[in-house]
């Protein structure tokens, strides 16, 4: 068993300093300075209204009038860990675009145009999405199309081989920046034959193999009222729109039961450090991410740890940021945090460096990391991050886009809105002694895992010190190890 002191000194030196860094936390506590709470106004999910249909249809209405515009984004509960071939969710939802109930691609895509809205489609890691944009004026002719892609998608031949072919070649043209792809190796490497370890996107392989049947049957099994929320935001009477929704979504059938994906069991153990080096013969520098296992979503401490991880990599001040960047000029910038699921999640660091400082950047980053047990975090530190992370808060919910993806992740990632709710004050809640015990419980120490995207002949070597090494090429097909 690999631990992050081992990986980052290989000696002893690191654990002693560990220990006279915990000895020196206890005799600082004495003279630690009291928190200090930065005021930053309060900040709350503005008002919606819930309702269910009888069919199991879940609609969410948040009214905001200040602009005459509305946002419309339904969410069906099926992504990528329900792929029977890989990529067909996201063929699928991308698909609802090609024509539906008669009208073409070019004819739904004139009309979009000539309002001025706006309208996409695809699937990630556990969910489908359709999302519109339109003037409040138009709903009476968005609003049905979004009913008939939703339902009646034609999934025309023609269109779907053109898509397939976009697709593929955006495959091959992604892989030439190792920034785009690293995350979906990173998965697939932490997660394994677990449905976490899918990628939406698919592989060339799958793409080509996949018919319209498949399309079809997808759709057939997972676009069905119960499995699906669809929430407006923007000018709208509530009572008008919940009438005209009940109109085009009423009848709606369930037509099968929903097959969920086994998201519980059967999670691969990181029993040892591992190495997945994917060789990218041209490439000058090496991209790479360590990290491990996360958590879910709803996890009650989700917000604390969104703090900590302020600290360690989540701002251009951070311990990472400024150790690799600003201090030894390694990279142009260096990151960390929690990517969150329904039933798990993985935590990474992430950067980039010339193939020749590839050792020295991967060993000042895990000792920067180590910082979080070997000194811990101080009360100006953690003030700073509270504040920080307070004023970040309320603009990442301020357009109606934005509020609409709310609580289409609420629906899918069983959340409420006490997370917006109680967010500064479960911030400001946040002890010193509390963060030791997020650091403890929840940032992977042991069997850390690692990414490396460069070119192998010249960071093999380097890649050997830190676990089993598995070494593919980038452009074999897929993202496996």
């Amino acid at each position: 068993m690999n631990t992050l002191t081992h990986l980052s000194n290989r000696s002893n030196k690191l654990m002693a300093a560990m220990a006279l860094g915990s000895v020196l936390m206890l005799s600082a506590c004495a003279n630690t300075p009291p928190s200090q709470v930065v005021e930053t106004g309060s900040f709350s999910v503005p008002a919606y209204e819930q309702y269910v249909l009888d069919n199991g249809l879940t609609l969410y209405f948040m009214p905001q009038k200040e602009v005459p515009l509305i946002t419309v984004n339904a969410v069906v509960r099926a992504g990528a860990i329900n792929d029977t071939t890989a990529g067909v969710a996201s063929m699928t939802a991308q698909s609802l675009l090609l024509g539906a109930k008669g009208k073409s691609k070019t004819e739904i895509e004139l009309m979009v145009d000539f309002l001025g809205a706006a309208i996409n489609a695809d699937a990630g890691k556990e969910g489908s999405y359709l999302e519109a944009d339109f003037m409040a004026k138009d709903s009476d002719i968005m609003l049905p199309l979004v009913q008939s892609l939703l339902l009646s998608p034609d999934f025309d031949k023609e269109e779907f081989d053109k898509l397939r072919q976009r697709q593929i070649a955006g495959l091959s043209q992604a892989k030439e920046s190792p920034r785009s792809v690293i995350s979906r190796y990173f998965d697939k490497l932490i997660f394994g034959e677990h449905p976490y370890g899918n990628t939406s996107s698919g592989n060339s392989r799958s793409l080509a193999e996949l018919e319209i049947s498949q399309l079809r049957a997808f759709h057939k099994s997972y676009y069905q009222p119960s499995n699906t929320a669809i929430t407006l935001v923007g000018d709208f009477d509530v009572p008008q729109m919940k009438a005209k929704l009940e109109q085009l979504f009423g009848e709606w059938k369930n037509v099968e039961p929903i097959a969920k994906a086994d998201l519980t069991s059967a999670k691969s153990k990181l029993t040892t450090s591992k190495v997945l080096l994917v060789d990218k013969s041209d490439a000058i520098e090496t991209t790479f991410l360590i990290g491990g296992k996360g958590v879910a979503r709803d996890n009650p401490d989700y917000v604390g740890l969104q703090v900590i991880n302020t600290i360690l990599g989540g701002r251009f001040t951070s311990w990472l940021n400024d150790e690799l960047r600003v201090n030894a000029g390694l990279t142009y910038g260096a990151r960390s945090g929690f990517i969150a699921y329904s039933e798990g999640g993985v935590f990474r660091i992430s950067t980039f460096t010339k193939s020749e400082t590839t050792k020295e950047t991967i060993e000042l980053a895990l000792a920067t990391y180590a910082r979080l047990w070997e000194v811990g975090i101080d009360q100006t530190t953690l003030d700073s991050a509270k504040a920080y992370v307070k004023g970040q808060f309320p603009p990442k919910y301020e357009t109606s886009g934005q509020l609409a993806g709310l609580l289409s992740d609420m629906y899918l990632y069983g959340f409420d809105d006490r997370f917006i709710n109680d967010f500064q004050s479960n911030v400001d809640g946040l002890s010193l002694a509390e963060t030791k015990r997020l650091i403890r419980d929840y940032f992977p120490q042991q069997n850390l895992q690692f990414v490396l995207i460069g070119n192998a002949e010249k960071i093999a070597e380097v890649a050997s010190e830190y676990g089993e090494v598995t070494q593919v090429d980038i452009q074999a097909i897929g993202f496996g190890g």
